[in-house]
């Protein structure tokens, strides 16, 4: 398997250490590459890494305030556990804001974004073909991050980012083997309605999206 920071890489140009560290260790909690429910130490994750124990510490810091990693004192660091009904929980705080978002994108998307969204879409659509879900894994990331800066709201944005990457999690665990293609429909709808600026059909879109998700998190919730 190549290495989430590696395979992260390829896709930015320059970013601060702690920025890569973060990324590389939310890839790999949202994969399940750290388990649900695990222990892991500061010093083993620096060496996996191959980075320095200050952006390593800031990344493992970030990701306990979003709620995936539990820091224990003489103990070490918990991944957050998994439970199935807890997809329902993440969905339904993640609905209103994911509206709000699309709105928005829709009223403020500039031609860098726009760009950003074809990229996302584009990459996508090839995990499809190919079934990678680790690449559909990374482009569904790229499209959170594109959403971000089209909506122009950091506030919103700063909300939904912990709440997107919890339900990417718990998608890959629970729906990831049959879930590409519907997933990438509602996802690429929701593009075109963003970039066509079309504000109503694109909170209807970010809906419909909210909705599928939720129809996955419903019938996880009964395993």
């Amino acid at each position: 398997m190549i290495s989430p920071l590696i395979s992260i890489e390829t896709n930015t140009t320059f970013e601060p250490a702690a920025t890569k560290a973060y990324r590389a260790l939310e890839h790999m909690i949202v994969t399940l590459e750290l388990a649900p429910a695990s222990f892991v130490t500061e010093g083993a994750l620096i060496e996996r890494l191959g980075l320095g124990r200050t952006p390593v510490r800031e990344a493992i810091q970030r990701l306990a305030w979003e709620g995936l990693l539990d820091i224990r004192p003489r103990a070490g660091i918990a991944v957050a556990p998994l439970h199935p009904g807890d997809w329902l929980r993440v969905i339904d705080a993640r609905r209103g804001v994911e509206v709000v978002l699309a709105r928005s994108a829709a009223r403020f998307v500039t031609r860098e974004a726009a760009d950003l969204f074809h990229e996302a879409a584009l990459a996508m659509q090839k995990a499809v073909i190919s079934g990678n879900v680790l690449a559909f894994i990374q482009a569904d990331k790229q499209l959170d991050e594109a959403l971000a800066i089209a909506a122009d709201n950091p506030f919103a944005a700063r909300v939904a980012a912990p709440l997107q990457t919890h339900s990417r999690r718990f998608w890959f665990r629970y729906k990831a083997d049959t879930g590409l293609a519907e997933s990438a429909e509602h996802h690429v709808a929701l593009i075109r309605s963003i970039l066509d600026g079309d504000e109503e059909a694109a909170a209807k879109d970010a809906k419909k999206l909210m909705a599928l998700l939720r129809g996955h998190a419903e019938v996880a919730a009964t395993r």
